[in-house]
């Protein structure tokens, strides 16, 4: 009960209006509902089957057609290979490749993204068309191989690193976001005496945190994931990455135990083998995720939308 200053006289507060939605409208919820659980079932249960089969045995995975978890757990197939030379080898050449990429990726994507973002950087506009024409077209394949070959990068693992060493369209967006920056801040750097380098260094880059997280992850993503390129330009199986590895060990009618050197007379768990490598090739993006999730979507807005 409240009392009108105007009037005095007293008013009766009614109910909080509710909202009611239709029929229509629910019915509308629960098949959204319903079809996004589908499309998380689909999308959720193999990678289970998958993880579960790696942990069971191949009597096991011979017998039943489908599961999310084993009847016994057992760890042989990861201990089988991580016995074996070719898949460590694999692996921790995959991580340093990733490693070592992710940083010379990101680092050209900043420091060529930079001085773009300033509008007195002489042919500045030549450079950004230059840019935006790779995003339209590009050589192909081929031309790229012949580079690549003709650049002495044959069998070495800077052929992985070196021809996506920036991405266009990461470029454009890291752009915008240092254009997004406030010009007040570049110029009290200067007044007190910084350079063009001290002012990336001690001013830009601690501001870019969000981004450069968000586009190591993707960088980071891209060199693990990336298939084509040591398929292309690594010829040496010594230095075969772990996606070469795995798709050479789930090809059909792959000689598995032979792509993993393995000892003659040793128990080959041949498809847990299978199974276990598309997890451990899995596993680590989706580890990594969580600890740059809390910068991933704040990066990306920041770096799309220009002020």
């Amino acid at each position: 009960m409240t009392i009108d200053e105007t009037t005095g006289e007293k008013i009766r507060q009614g109910n909080p209006v509710r909202h009611y939605s239709s029929a229509g409208s629910r019915l509308f919820d629960i098949g959204n509902a319903v079809f996004l659980l589908a499309l998380g079932a689909i999308t959720v249960l193999p990678l289970l089957y998958v993880l579960a089969g790696s942990f069971a045995g191949e009597a096991e995975i011979a017998s039943r057609p489908f599961f999310l978890w084993p009847e016994k757990v057992v760890t042989d197939t990861y201990d089988f290979i991580f016995g074996t030379d070719t898949f460590v080898r694999a692996l921790l050449t995959t991580i340093a490749v990733t490693a070592v990429g992710t940083v010379v990726q990101v680092a050209l994507t900043l420091t060529m993204a930079y001085p773009l973002s300033r509008n007195r950087l002489p042919g500045r506009t030549l450079v950004l068309n230059l840019v935006i024409f790779t995003l339209v077209f590009s050589g192909g394949m081929i031309p790229t191989y012949l580079v690549v070959r003709d650049l002495g990068l044959l069998d070495s693992y800077w052929a992985l690193i070196l021809p996506l060493a920036i991405n266009p369209f990461y470029l454009i967006i890291v752009k915008t976001f240092f254009q997004a920056l406030p010009d007040a801040l570049e110029e009290a750097a200067r007044i007190d005496g910084a350079n063009d380098l001290n002012v990336f260094l001690r001013i830009v880059l601690p501001l870019s945190k969000p981004i450069i997280a968000t586009f190591s992850l993707f960088y980071a993503v891209g060199i693990w994931n990336d298939y084509m390129s040591p398929l292309l330009y690594i010829a040496d199986s010594d230095k075969w990455t772990l996606q070469v590895l795995v798709r050479q060990l789930t090809a059909p009618n792959a000689d598995s135990a032979n792509v993993l050197d393995t000892l003659s007379g040793t128990a080959f768990p041949e498809q847990g083998v299978k199974f276990a490598v598309v997890v451990i090739a899995t596993l680590p993006i989706l580890l990594v995720y969580p600890f740059l999730q809390k910068h991933f979507a704040k990066g990306v807005l920041i770096g799309s939308v220009k002020e």
